[in-house]
């Protein structure tokens, strides 16, 4: 059992290492050569370019050499709090602020709640003694004294204990009450306030009935044309095209690898860039490079093009699922919360995803088969979540130096000592219990693409909601089970049902220990960890060391990744689940929840308005999961408090809190009637009011051409044309002292993979024509470019003073 002096120990490590992280993170993102780490997204916005010194010297280039900078490695707080929230979601999207909102409300809850608990019920439990007199028979901590458990059976003093969960229950459900509302209310002001948005005038269309001698795209024509005269527009067919989607990636890395050698040789002219045809490059025959991957693009558009007409002439290939698209949000609306056919397995419709929201390989999964593919994937998580229950309960039995003496023995001196037994019991059970949960979101995510969704918004909140599951058994029920009732597992297995909240109430009191230093290993230098960005840091500049070929692989190498929702969501909850359950059994434990959520929502505020890109905007659709699973961490905790209260003999008080459940319940279902219909539905009111307004201001609006393409199929996007708009979008954010490539069409690449190679040319806007000694190879990228012409620009880097922000 952890003392004390334990949870002090864990305590210095995981500050001592959050401060770590912290002075590594202000070295780290002060240095001009990992500028596009830690502030890639001003690059994505073209507001930031690559720093340097304006003294010009070489390691000016690589080191920030201001000294007073790294004084200040805190500022990037109070920086992080300037940005208002309404210029949040401008910069980030709305899913980023309401994300934060999250830990806000935590903060909303629990600092008041950790006051009251700590003037109210700490002094009540320590007046008790009850532990005081049984330490002989029982092994107890000093925390332990702090808990109900302290206080003696059929104690008058059990009132204010409940009291405190009614007054925190009430202060919980209203802080739910207001924060449901304004993220209600932030979502439907933000679906008003957008412009034309595809996904507001699109559903989606699956299960479309296969007519005979009709094709899939004339029988939706047809039934549309027939049920939705006035508002029907158009769709857009689906096809299986997923091993052409293959080939498209296959030609770019070929492009990729042409570029190169191409930027290569213009730096050299006098040079023939070549390569050998093997493995890897590393054996083979040596050939001239240009004219090698000229080859293979060339048959890779013939292959491409074979690909596309079999995907087009097969019937089989078009899948019965059509993106079908209105004249008016109020069309779409009423298309999609209404029943299509007398038969309501056919003709399903949904509000569509928007279109950087969509997972098209999902759309090629039979429709028939989904049910399926759900029933087997909740067999194997279940399986998942309770194959786990054995190394979690061996990692949680180290908690137990009794339990770790039996499995191994020999290691009895070494144990003995202080400072390791204080590690074995303070730090190392939460350490390794993250470890083990490292890899389970993604393994949970390949999951929920196997069960068929469509969106990706919608596959990180079924993967989150199977991690949020997996949390609650294995992380919190297991967790205490495993620990404190280990030896008394078989005969809690072979209970009755109406004990188990009694047996797990509890063991409840005694787990606080492990779930404080759960907290600050995770919570706290986990947290600081996110900050450093060691992982994309690393992967950054070995990229750039070895795979960097050209600007757009710069672009990639840079990654600024996104919030993790199914990893993060579930976290979230599972502080909640502990903060309520713990907050009336051992309220020391809300300091350490508080810690986390205000360190988190800093570190979290920071990497939203300087790292990470949303993939994609879903309004907020994740609140609703958020609050039931608020809802079900305080029906746990009322639960398990009775089951405590049971084994403590408090006949007269316990009955008290069986309303407390009922009330919260109904909250609930209150809420969930009277917010929930805006996350699952688009109001009919709002889209009217939104077709008359932008009828009055555009009265010649033709909204087939804005959405004849928003939808369409990766099968009718050419090579050149995805080729051209990732040129574009390098151009946009490249850095302004990178020399650069200016092509015809209006496009322009950077090259800085050329100044890398050496020094550049001294020849200044030189022209690859056909009188150019490079002539047949600026020919062939021509040819392979679609008539690209390639200027070189061999200017010097451009100085610029760094700015440390």
């Amino acid at each position: 059992m952890a003392t004390l002096q334990d949870i002090g120990v864990s305590a210095l490590i995981n500050l001592f290492g959050a401060f770590l992280f912290l002075i590594a993170f202000a070295v780290l993102r002060i240095q001009p050569i990992n500028d596009r780490v830690y502030f890639p997204k001003w690059y994505l916005s073209k507001e930031r370019s690559s720093p340097r010194r304006s003294d010009g010297t070489l390691v000016g280039k690589f080191v920030n050499l201001n000294y007073k900078t790294y004084f200040t490695f805190l500022n990037w707080m109070p920086q992080a709090m300037k940005m208002s929230e309404s210029e949040i979601i401008r910069h980030a999207g709305l899913d980023s602020a309401i994300f934060l909102r999250i830990y806000t409300l935590g903060l909303k809850i629990f600092v008041p709640a950790m006051v009251l608990a700590l003037v109210v019920l700490v002094p009540v439990n320590v007046s008790s003694g009850t532990l005081f007199f049984l330490k002989k028979e029982l092994v107890v901590s000093d925390i332990d004294k702090l808990s109900i458990s302290n206080v003696q059976p059929k104690s008058s003093k059990f009132f204010f204990h409940i009291g405190v969960e009614y007054l925190f229950t009430i202060w919980a459900c209203y802080m739910l009450y207001r924060e449901y509302d304004n993220v209600a209310t932030m979502r439907l002001q933000y679906l008003a306030s957008q412009r034309r948005r595809p996904e507001q005038f699109t559903v989606v269309v699956r299960n479309v009935p296969d007519m005979p001698g009709h094709s899939v795209p004339d029988t939706v024509d047809q039934f549309f044309k027939t049920n939705h005269p006035e508002h029907y527009l158009c769709h857009q067919a689906v096809y299986n095209a997923n091993k052409y989607a293959k080939l498209v990636k296959q030609r770019e890395r070929l492009q990729n690898w042409f570029d190169y050698y191409v930027l290569k040789h213009q730096r050299n002219p006098h040079k023939k860039p070549t390569c050998r045809t093997g493995f890897l490059g590393l054996w083979g025959n040596k050939v001239d490079s240009i004219e090698y991957y000229q080859e293979q693009i060339k048959e890779f558009d013939h292959n491409m093009s074979l690909e596309r007409q079999k995907v087009l002439k097969d019937s089989k290939l078009m899948l019965p699922v059509a993106f079908v698209s209105f004249d008016s949000r109020w069309g779409a609306a009423v298309c999609a919360q209404t029943q299509q056919s007398k038969n309501p397995t056919l003709w399903l419709t949904s509000n569509a995803p928007e279109p950087r929201d969509i997972y098209w390989q999902n759309l090629a999964i039979p429709f028939i088969s989904l049910t399926i593919r759900k029933l087997v994937i909740g067999i194997s998580v279940f399986a998942l979540v309770f194959f786990y229950m054995i190394p979690i309960a061996f990692v949680q039995s180290l908690a137990n130096l009794q339990g770790l003496d039996r499995v191994a023995p020999f290691l009895r001196p070494i144990t003995r000592l202080d400072f390791v037994k204080s590690f074995l019991q303070g730090f190392l059970p939460g350490l390794a219990l993250k470890i083990f949960l490292w890899i389970l979101p993604t393994v949970l995510l390949i999951m929920s693409k196997i069960e068929g969704y469509i969106a990706l918004s919608t596959l990180e909140r079924r993967a989150a909601a199977k991690y949020y599951y997996f949390m609650l058994v294995n992380v919190f029920l297991g967790s205490i089970i495993a620990g404190t009732a280990f030896e008394q597992l078989d005969s809690f297995l072979h209970q009755s049902p109406s004990q188990i909240p009694r047996t797990i109430g509890v063991s409840i009191p005694m787990k606080a220990t492990f779930f404080i230093t759960y907290i600050m290993v995770d919570g706290w230098a986990g947290i600081a960890g996110e900050i450093l960005r060691l992982k994309p840091l690393v992967i950054f500049h070995l990229k750039n060391m070895f795979l960097v070929k050209t600007e757009r692989d710069r672009e990639r190498a840079m990654d600024p990744g996104f919030v993790d929702f199914k990893e993060t969501l579930p976290s979230l909850q599972l502080y909640f689940l502990l903060g309520i359950v713990y907050a009336v059994v051992t309220p020391i434990l809300l300091p350490f929840i508080c810690v986390f959520f205000a360190f988190a929502y800093l570190v979290y505020r920071h990497q939203i308005i300087n790292v990470y890109n949303q993939q994609y905007e879903s309004c907020g659709a994740f609140w609703p999961h958020v609050h039931g699973r608020i809802i079900a961490s305080l029906l746990i905790s009322q639960l398990l408090l009775m089951g405590l209260l049971t084994s403590k003999k408090a006949a007269d008080s316990t009955p008290l809190l069986i309303i407390l459940p009922i009330l919260t319940l109904a909250f609930h279902k209150y809420c969930k009637h009277r917010f929930e219909p805006a996350f699952r539905k688009y109001p009919l009111e709002e889209a009217m009011a939104k077709d008359k307004l932008e009828k009055e201001t555009e009265p010649e609006l033709n909204m087939k051409a804005d959405l004849a393409d928003a939808y369409l199929h990766p099968i009718f996007h050419s090579f050149e044309e995805e080729f051209s708009s990732e040129e574009k979008d390098v151009e946009s954010h490249r850095e302004v002292e990178i020399p650069e490539v200016r092509v015809d069409k209006h496009e322009t690449m950077s090259s800085s993979s050329v100044t890398e190679l050496g020094t550049p040319s001294h020849h200044h806007h030189q022209v690859y024509n056909s009188s150019s000694p490079t002539s047949h190879y600026a020919s062939a990228y021509e040819q392979s470019s679609s008539q690209y012409e390639y200027h070189y620009d061999a200017h010097q880097y451009e100085q610029h003073e760094y700015r440390y922000n």
